[in-house]
């Protein structure tokens, strides 16, 4: 693969090629090794040190290496529902759904091509994510839904697409949000300072909507249902910060909190409402909160009652 790259940087500023390239989000850091990163100004090559200046053009050359196929795997899973089409799951924190980025055993996708025998025949051609209609991060548990042939995951899949899923999380926050009810109305794009993060914008990135309501609330903590109305990169826990409530544990866009410094991410797939393939009127399932968020609560009403 190749892009040609304009520098555009304040006249008085220079930056090193490699970390320059890796902020325009074209290839990170980690990957100029795997991926053979060439790059070359005026058709001669240059070093990933070279100091870039504004109104230089470069071009970036780089090959992502094959994805390995990841074989089938013991894994236990938590199966909610299943019948000839799909398979609904409870999926535990800590799980990564597909093998990648360092992520080689344990996944969902290889704990569903060792239970279902049949999975890996019906996607010959997808080798890496067999079935999956739409993803969780690693940190946050609850429902997915997964395909059991094409024909399920076209169906399932443009659903998703269409917006015609309905989708509910919960979380425990730090903070108070400012009303019971409310929507969260915002852009999303991607942090310019750290490409791994994700900021809400006035007009820039794509259109963002969730909506929130209050379930209980402590002295500085509030347990939230959400509705994902759009289904952006981090949506969550970005429309959170905004609110100046981030997610309890959230090892990205949460500062450590020295009260409860053994917390993990408080997210939670709770509810989902969808129309299974071959069905007009849609279905409900339901993931119980996980004990997490009890032993959480627990320790938040004693803090209060201490308070008091």
């Amino acid at each position: 693969m190749e892009e040609t790259i304009k520098v555009e940087l304040p006249e008085d500023e220079a930056i090193r090629a490699d970390k320059y390239i890796s902020g325009k989000g074209v290839v990170s850091r980690s990957q100029f090794d795997i991926c053979k990163v060439r790059i070359e100004m005026d058709g001669r090559e240059i070093k990933n040190s070279r100091k870039l200046k504004n109104g230089e053009n470069i071009t970036v050359f780089w090959e992502f290496p094959d994805e390995p196929e990841y074989g089938p795997e013991e894994v236990d899973l938590d199966i909610l529902y299943e019948d000839d089409q799909v398979i609904v799951l409870n999926k535990p924190q800590g799980m990564v759904v597909h093998p990648g980025n360092g992520n080689h055993h344990g996944t969902l996708v290889q704990g569903l091509l060792y239970y279902n025998k049949t999975l890996s025949a019906s996607f010959s051609e997808e080798k890496v994510r067999p079935g999956i209609v739409h993803r969780l991060d690693k940190d946050t548990s609850g429902l997915i839904i997964t395909a059991k042939n094409t024909g399920s995951l076209e169906s399932l899949s443009a659903q998703f697409r269409d917006r015609k899923t309905e989708k509910y999380y919960v979380a425990l926050v730090k903070g108070r949000l400012p009303v019971r009810r409310g929507d969260i109305d915002t852009f999303i794009c991607r942090d310019e300072k750290n490409r791994k993060k994700f900021t809400v914008h006035e007009s820039k990135g794509k259109h963002a909507l969730t909506r929130y309501e209050v379930l209980k609330a402590w002295n500085n903590y509030t347990l939230v249902r959400l509705k994902l109305e759009t289904g952006r990169t981090h949506q969550l826990r970005v429309h959170l910060l905004s609110m100046g409530c981030p997610i309890m544990g959230d090892p990205i866009y949460a500062r450590k909190d020295n009260r409860h410094p053994d917390a993990t991410l408080m997210l939670h797939s709770w509810k989902l409402s969808i129309c299974l393939p071959g069905e007009d009127t849609p279905r409900e399932f339901l993931s119980a909160l996980p004990k997490r968020f009890q032993k959480m609560e627990e320790r938040l009403d004693l803090e209060d009652q201490a308070s008091d």
